[in-house]
Protein backbone atom coordinates (compact mmCIF):
# COMPACT_ATOMS: atom_id res chain seq x y z
CA UNK A 1 0.00 0.00 0.00
CA UNK A 2 1.03 3.72 -0.94
CA UNK A 3 1.62 6.04 1.46
CA UNK A 4 -1.36 8.07 -0.13
CA UNK A 5 -3.78 5.20 -1.16
CA UNK A 6 -6.31 4.94 2.36
CA UNK A 7 -5.19 2.23 4.92
CA UNK A 8 -7.73 -0.80 6.01
CA UNK A 9 -8.55 0.90 9.68
CA UNK A 10 -9.09 -1.45 12.94
CA UNK A 11 -10.65 -0.70 16.10
CA UNK A 12 -9.82 -2.46 18.60
CA UNK A 13 -12.29 -1.62 21.91
CA UNK A 14 -15.68 -0.36 20.44
CA UNK A 15 -16.96 1.78 23.47
CA UNK A 16 -17.76 5.38 23.42
CA UNK A 17 -14.51 6.52 22.19
CA UNK A 18 -13.75 3.59 19.59
CA UNK A 19 -17.21 3.61 18.35
CA UNK A 20 -17.20 6.99 17.60
CA UNK A 21 -13.97 7.83 15.85
CA UNK A 22 -14.87 4.47 13.92
CA UNK A 23 -18.04 5.12 13.11
CA UNK A 24 -17.04 8.68 11.52
CA UNK A 25 -13.94 7.16 9.61
CA UNK A 26 -16.64 4.60 7.87
CA UNK A 27 -18.93 7.52 7.31
CA UNK A 28 -16.03 9.46 5.27
CA UNK A 29 -15.39 5.79 2.96
CA UNK A 30 -12.94 4.15 5.05
CA UNK A 31 -12.64 0.32 5.22
CA UNK A 32 -12.84 -0.19 9.03
CA UNK A 33 -13.11 -3.29 11.05
CA UNK A 34 -14.40 -3.47 14.55
CA UNK A 35 -13.20 -6.46 16.58
CA UNK A 36 -15.76 -6.54 19.58
CA UNK A 37 -16.31 -8.87 22.86
CA UNK A 38 -19.73 -8.57 24.30
CA UNK A 39 -21.48 -5.95 22.22
CA UNK A 40 -20.89 -8.43 19.29
CA UNK A 41 -24.43 -9.38 18.67
CA UNK A 42 -25.75 -6.14 19.00
CA UNK A 43 -23.59 -4.28 16.74
CA UNK A 44 -23.79 -7.33 13.87
CA UNK A 45 -27.99 -7.21 14.29
CA UNK A 46 -28.50 -3.05 14.74
CA UNK A 47 -25.18 -2.02 13.55
CA UNK A 48 -23.28 1.43 14.74
CA UNK A 49 -24.79 4.47 15.83
CA UNK A 50 -23.59 7.61 17.50
CA UNK A 51 -25.97 10.63 18.81
CA UNK A 52 -23.96 13.78 17.91
CA UNK A 53 -24.21 16.93 19.43
CA UNK A 54 -24.03 18.88 15.98
CA UNK A 55 -25.02 16.20 13.21
CA UNK A 56 -27.73 14.45 14.66
CA UNK A 57 -28.06 10.56 14.40
CA UNK A 58 -25.68 8.92 12.80
CA UNK A 59 -26.09 5.52 11.92
CA UNK A 60 -23.58 2.43 10.44
CA UNK A 61 -26.24 -0.06 9.47
CA UNK A 62 -23.72 -2.44 8.26
CA UNK A 63 -20.91 -2.72 10.12
CA UNK A 64 -17.42 -5.08 9.68
CA UNK A 65 -17.71 -6.36 13.08
CA UNK A 66 -15.50 -9.29 14.14
CA UNK A 67 -15.62 -11.33 17.42
CA UNK A 68 -12.33 -13.34 17.03
CA UNK A 69 -9.04 -11.60 15.86
CA UNK A 70 -8.04 -14.61 14.19
CA UNK A 71 -10.65 -13.77 11.31
CA UNK A 72 -10.28 -10.46 11.04
CA UNK A 73 -8.39 -8.90 8.13
CA UNK A 74 -4.98 -7.34 8.77
CA UNK A 75 -5.21 -3.64 9.15
CA UNK A 76 -2.58 -0.91 8.59
CA UNK A 77 -4.01 1.09 11.16
CA UNK A 78 -5.29 -0.27 14.81
CA UNK A 79 -7.25 2.73 16.81
CA UNK A 80 -7.32 1.54 20.48
CA UNK A 81 -9.80 2.51 22.30
CA UNK A 82 -10.26 -0.25 25.02
CA UNK A 83 -8.98 0.65 28.64
CA UNK A 84 -5.75 0.92 29.46
CA UNK A 85 -6.32 -1.94 32.48
CA UNK A 86 -6.39 -4.62 29.42
CA UNK A 87 -3.61 -3.35 27.24
CA UNK A 88 -1.83 -6.50 28.74
CA UNK A 89 -4.46 -8.73 27.44
CA UNK A 90 -4.93 -6.81 24.09
CA UNK A 91 -1.36 -6.77 23.03
CA UNK A 92 -1.40 -10.58 21.43
CA UNK A 93 -4.80 -9.57 19.93
CA UNK A 94 -2.93 -6.29 18.40
CA UNK A 95 -0.22 -8.25 17.14
CA UNK A 96 -2.34 -10.65 15.39
CA UNK A 97 -4.38 -7.87 13.25
CA UNK A 98 -1.33 -5.87 12.40
CA UNK A 99 -0.82 -5.74 8.91
CA UNK A 100 3.51 -5.67 8.52
CA UNK A 101 4.47 -2.54 9.70
CA UNK A 102 0.90 -1.28 10.77
CA UNK A 103 0.87 1.87 13.04
CA UNK A 104 -1.09 1.19 16.70
CA UNK A 105 -2.67 4.38 18.17
CA UNK A 106 -3.68 4.41 21.82
CA UNK A 107 -6.80 6.28 22.08
CA UNK A 108 -6.16 6.15 25.94
CA UNK A 109 -5.89 8.51 29.02
CA UNK A 110 -2.85 8.64 31.36
CA UNK A 111 1.08 8.58 31.54
CA UNK A 112 3.53 6.01 30.78
CA UNK A 113 0.52 3.66 28.28
CA UNK A 114 2.81 3.40 25.69
CA UNK A 115 5.78 2.67 27.91
CA UNK A 116 3.96 -0.12 29.10
CA UNK A 117 2.17 -1.93 26.03
CA UNK A 118 5.74 -1.52 24.25
CA UNK A 119 7.78 -4.27 24.86
CA UNK A 120 4.72 -6.30 24.39
CA UNK A 121 4.52 -5.83 20.60
CA UNK A 122 6.27 -6.70 18.04
CA UNK A 123 9.78 -4.22 17.24
CA UNK A 124 8.23 -3.74 13.72
CA UNK A 125 4.89 -1.95 14.85
CA UNK A 126 4.60 1.60 14.57
CA UNK A 127 3.47 2.78 18.23
CA UNK A 128 1.24 6.19 18.45
CA UNK A 129 -0.68 8.14 21.42
CA UNK A 130 -3.54 9.25 20.38
CA UNK A 131 -4.96 11.99 22.70
CA UNK A 132 -8.74 12.68 22.21
CA UNK A 133 -11.05 15.49 23.34
CA UNK A 134 -14.43 14.39 23.70
CA UNK A 135 -17.38 14.60 25.59
CA UNK A 136 -19.08 10.98 24.58
CA UNK A 137 -20.39 7.83 26.33
CA UNK A 138 -21.97 4.29 25.53
CA UNK A 139 -25.62 4.71 26.28
CA UNK A 140 -25.87 0.97 25.28
CA UNK A 141 -24.15 -1.74 23.19
CA UNK A 142 -23.46 -0.10 19.76
CA UNK A 143 -24.91 3.44 20.23
CA UNK A 144 -22.83 6.10 21.74
CA UNK A 145 -23.88 9.77 22.73
CA UNK A 146 -21.27 12.21 21.85
CA UNK A 147 -22.08 16.03 23.70
CA UNK A 148 -19.29 17.90 22.16
CA UNK A 149 -15.71 18.33 20.77
CA UNK A 150 -13.88 14.99 19.05
CA UNK A 151 -10.54 16.16 18.39
CA UNK A 152 -8.03 13.56 18.51
CA UNK A 153 -4.08 14.54 17.75
CA UNK A 154 -1.24 12.56 17.53
CA UNK A 155 1.81 11.94 18.40
CA UNK A 156 4.75 9.07 17.74
CA UNK A 157 6.44 6.97 20.65
CA UNK A 158 8.52 4.63 19.21
CA UNK A 159 8.92 2.61 16.19
CA UNK A 160 10.89 1.52 13.31
CA UNK A 161 10.47 5.06 11.49
CA UNK A 162 13.63 7.06 11.59
CA UNK A 163 13.21 10.69 12.80
CA UNK A 164 12.39 12.29 9.42
CA UNK A 165 10.01 9.91 8.40
CA UNK A 166 7.76 9.95 11.48
CA UNK A 167 6.39 13.35 10.66
CA UNK A 168 5.37 12.50 7.51
CA UNK A 169 3.71 9.57 8.92
CA UNK A 170 1.59 11.24 11.87
CA UNK A 171 0.67 13.72 9.08
CA UNK A 172 -0.84 11.28 6.70
CA UNK A 173 -2.56 9.99 9.90
CA UNK A 174 -4.24 13.43 11.03
CA UNK A 175 -5.06 14.07 6.83
CA UNK A 176 -6.82 10.97 7.24
CA UNK A 177 -8.74 11.78 10.34
CA UNK A 178 -9.49 15.34 8.93
CA UNK A 179 -11.37 14.15 5.83
CA UNK A 180 -13.62 12.06 8.42
CA UNK A 181 -14.68 15.24 10.04
CA UNK A 182 -12.21 14.56 12.95
CA UNK A 183 -10.29 17.77 14.29
CA UNK A 184 -6.46 16.49 14.46
CA UNK A 185 -3.33 17.91 14.91
CA UNK A 186 0.66 16.73 15.31
CA UNK A 187 1.89 16.76 18.59
CA UNK A 188 5.64 18.01 18.80
CA UNK A 189 5.99 16.40 22.19
CA UNK A 190 3.60 13.42 23.50
CA UNK A 191 4.74 12.90 26.81
CA UNK A 192 4.27 17.05 27.06
CA UNK A 193 0.82 16.66 25.93
CA UNK A 194 -0.06 13.31 28.10
CA UNK A 195 0.75 15.71 30.77
CA UNK A 196 -1.29 18.62 29.67
CA UNK A 197 -4.18 16.63 29.69
CA UNK A 198 -3.67 15.11 32.62
CA UNK A 199 -4.71 18.75 34.26
CA UNK A 200 -8.16 18.34 33.79
CA UNK A 201 -8.25 14.42 33.60
CA UNK A 202 -6.69 13.71 37.13
CA UNK A 203 -9.07 16.61 39.26
CA UNK A 204 -12.44 15.85 37.51
CA UNK A 205 -12.21 11.96 36.82
CA UNK A 206 -11.18 11.15 40.87
CA UNK A 207 -13.77 14.20 42.11
CA UNK A 208 -16.78 13.01 40.16
CA UNK A 209 -16.56 9.48 41.69
CA UNK A 210 -15.78 10.82 45.35
CA UNK A 211 -18.76 13.64 45.18
CA UNK A 212 -20.64 11.72 42.96
CA UNK A 213 -21.28 14.55 41.11
CA UNK A 214 -20.70 15.55 36.99
CA UNK A 215 -19.12 18.67 35.93
CA UNK A 216 -21.44 21.69 36.37
CA UNK A 217 -22.31 20.98 39.82
CA UNK A 218 -18.88 20.67 40.58
CA UNK A 219 -18.13 24.39 39.06
CA UNK A 220 -21.30 26.01 40.20
CA UNK A 221 -19.90 25.16 44.07
CA UNK A 222 -17.07 27.16 45.19
CA UNK A 223 -15.33 24.41 47.48
CA UNK A 224 -15.57 21.86 45.17
CA UNK A 225 -14.53 24.26 42.29
CA UNK A 226 -11.58 25.77 44.68
CA UNK A 227 -10.55 22.11 45.28
CA UNK A 228 -10.08 20.97 41.71
CA UNK A 229 -8.00 24.51 40.94
CA UNK A 230 -5.85 23.29 43.86
CA UNK A 231 -5.81 19.52 42.05
CA UNK A 232 -5.19 21.58 38.71
CA UNK A 233 -1.81 23.07 40.05
CA UNK A 234 -0.32 19.97 41.52
CA UNK A 235 -0.25 18.82 38.51
CA UNK A 236 0.91 21.55 36.50
CA UNK A 237 4.01 21.91 38.95
CA UNK A 238 4.38 18.10 38.71
CA UNK A 239 4.70 19.02 35.07
CA UNK A 240 7.39 21.95 35.09
CA UNK A 241 9.14 19.50 37.37
CA UNK A 242 9.53 16.67 35.05
CA UNK A 243 10.14 19.12 32.33
CA UNK A 244 7.03 19.85 30.64
CA UNK A 245 6.05 23.60 30.42
CA UNK A 246 2.51 23.81 30.27
CA UNK A 247 0.59 27.05 28.90
CA UNK A 248 0.05 29.73 31.31
CA UNK A 249 -2.74 30.14 33.19
CA UNK A 250 -3.88 26.23 32.33
CA UNK A 251 -5.53 25.73 35.15
CA UNK A 252 -7.99 28.93 35.10
CA UNK A 253 -8.43 28.25 30.98
CA UNK A 254 -9.40 24.75 32.28
CA UNK A 255 -12.08 26.09 34.58
CA UNK A 256 -13.22 28.63 32.35
CA UNK A 257 -13.39 25.74 29.41
CA UNK A 258 -15.35 23.32 31.57
CA UNK A 259 -17.75 26.15 32.69
CA UNK A 260 -18.59 26.66 28.94
CA UNK A 261 -19.01 22.31 28.53
CA UNK A 262 -22.17 20.71 28.29
CA UNK A 263 -22.97 19.05 32.15
CA UNK A 264 -20.67 15.87 31.77
CA UNK A 265 -20.03 12.65 33.43
CA UNK A 266 -16.22 11.74 33.11
CA UNK A 267 -15.34 7.84 32.25
CA UNK A 268 -14.11 7.03 35.13
CA UNK A 269 -17.73 7.72 37.07
CA UNK A 270 -19.23 5.80 34.87
CA UNK A 271 -16.30 2.97 35.61
CA UNK A 272 -17.00 3.19 39.55
CA UNK A 273 -20.48 2.98 38.96
CA UNK A 274 -20.92 0.09 36.79
CA UNK A 275 -18.02 -1.87 38.99
CA UNK A 276 -15.19 -1.60 36.11
CA UNK A 277 -11.92 -1.97 37.07
CA UNK A 278 -11.08 2.44 36.92
CA UNK A 279 -7.79 3.23 35.22
CA UNK A 280 -6.22 4.25 38.47
CA UNK A 281 -2.50 3.11 37.48
CA UNK A 282 -2.28 5.07 34.40
CA UNK A 283 -4.11 8.53 35.64
CA UNK A 284 -2.84 8.19 39.12
CA UNK A 285 0.02 5.75 39.80
CA UNK A 286 2.28 7.00 37.00
CA UNK A 287 2.00 10.80 37.75
CA UNK A 288 2.14 10.40 41.00
CA UNK A 289 5.85 8.44 40.93
CA UNK A 290 7.33 10.71 38.06
CA UNK A 291 6.30 13.45 40.23
CA UNK A 292 8.23 11.89 43.29
CA UNK A 293 10.98 10.72 40.68
CA UNK A 294 11.37 14.45 40.15
CA UNK A 295 11.31 15.84 43.73
CA UNK A 296 7.77 16.85 44.05
CA UNK A 297 5.16 15.40 46.22
CA UNK A 298 1.20 16.09 45.25
CA UNK A 299 -0.43 15.48 48.51
CA UNK A 300 -4.17 16.27 47.30
CA UNK A 301 -3.39 14.07 44.32
CA UNK A 302 -2.26 11.37 46.58
CA UNK A 303 -4.96 11.65 48.61
CA UNK A 304 -7.69 11.14 45.56
CA UNK A 305 -6.00 8.55 44.35
CA UNK A 306 -5.84 6.89 48.04
CA UNK A 307 -9.21 7.16 48.27
CA UNK A 308 -10.44 6.13 44.65
CA UNK A 309 -8.35 2.93 45.27
CA UNK A 310 -10.15 2.38 48.61
CA UNK A 311 -13.48 2.42 47.20
CA UNK A 312 -12.76 0.35 44.28
CA UNK A 313 -11.48 -2.25 46.46
CA UNK A 314 -14.11 -2.19 48.43
CA UNK A 315 -16.70 -2.10 45.12
CA UNK A 316 -15.12 -5.14 44.48
CA UNK A 317 -15.63 -7.25 47.48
Amino acid sequence: MSESARPRIGIIGTGAIGGYYGLMLARAGFEVHFLLRSEYAAVAREGLRVRHAQLGELHLPKVNAWQDAAAMPVCDWLLVGAKTTSNGELAPLIAQVAAPGAKVVLLQNGLGVEDALRPLLPDSLHLLGGLCFICAHREAPGVVVHQSQGVCNLGYHSGPALAGERLALLEQGVAWLREAGIESSVLADLNQARWQKLVWNIPYNGVSVLLGSSTRPLMANADSRALLQSLMQEVVDASLACGYTLPDNYPQKLLAYTDRMPDYLPSMYHDFAQQRPAELPALYAAPLAAATAAGVEMPRVRMLYQALSFLQAAGRR
